[in-house]
C-alpha cells in the first residue's frame, strides 16, 4: 500500500459547520475511492504567510492516507483544484 500526506487550506469565511463539511467531503471521497485515513488532524486557523485569493488566514486540515494506487489521489487533486472553499493543497507521497 502507498502512503500518502494531504494537506489543505480552506476559506475561513465559512463559518465553522461548513468548513467541517468541506474536510468531510474531501475525506469521503477519499474513502469512497478505496483510500484508508490513517490519520486525520484538524490544524486550525493559521495566519498565511501571504495573501492567497484576498485571504489572509485559512483552516488547515492534514490527512495521512493508504491506498492501492493512486486513484484516490488523483480524484482528490481534481476536486480540491476545482472547489472555490479550497485556497491551496499539498499532496506528498512518503516513503515506505
Amino acid at each position: 500500500m502507498k502512503k500518502y500526506e494531504i494537506m489543505f487550506i480552506v476559506k475561513t469565511d465559512l463559518d465553522e459547520a461548513a468548513n467541517k463539511a468541506v474536510a468531510e467531503n474531501m475525506k469521503k471521497v477519499l474513502m469512497d475511492q478505496g483510500a484508508t485515513i490513517v490519520e486525520e488532524q484538524d490544524m486550525g486557523q493559521k495566519e498565511l504567510a501571504y495573501e492567497m485569493n484576498h485571504h489572509k488566514t485559512g483552516h488547515y486540515y492534514l490527512f495521512v492516507i493508504e491506498s492501492k494506487d493512486s486513484k484516490a489521489v488523483k480524484e482528490f487533486d481534481r476536486l480540491a483544484v476545482i472547489s472555490e472553499n479550497i485556497l491551496r493543497h499539498l499532496i506528498v507521497k512518503k516513503e515506505a
